[in-house]
């Protein structure tokens, strides 16, 4: 990294947070943070550096896709039957089903 990526980056590092106010402060550090270890201001070997650093945000984002869907799987599992949510249902497409046949559509 030459004298000028290295001071844009420090530049970039210091002014990438100014505006943020108190209560978004550990994001803002967690984001200078990772900007350093990106642009290599802090010395890391060159496997980390080179190969797990740039994937870091892509993994964060697999990983909340993943436990998300695992919490939308864990809720079908878990979902309870309601028999009268169920009951209610059924009424308001039978009442669907009979709007439509007045206005001359075919729902069977």
């Amino acid at each position: 990294m030459t004298r000028a990526q290295q001071t844009i980056s420090i530049g970039l590092l210091v002014t990438s947070v100014c505006h943020l106010d108190a209560r978004r402060e550990k994001d803002a550090n967690k984001m200078k943070l990772y900007l350093a270890l990106y642009l290599q201001l802090i010395p890391l070997p060159d496997l980390i550096s080179n190969e797990i650093i740039p994937v870091l945000p892509f993994w964060v984002i697999v990983s909340f896709g993943a436990y998300l869907l695992f919490n939308l799987g864990y809720g079908v599992f878990t979902f309870n039957d309601v028999p009268k949510a169920h009951a209610e249902l059924m009424k308001e497409i039978d009442l669907a089903r009979a709007d439509l046949r007045t206005k001359g559509v075919d729902v069977d």
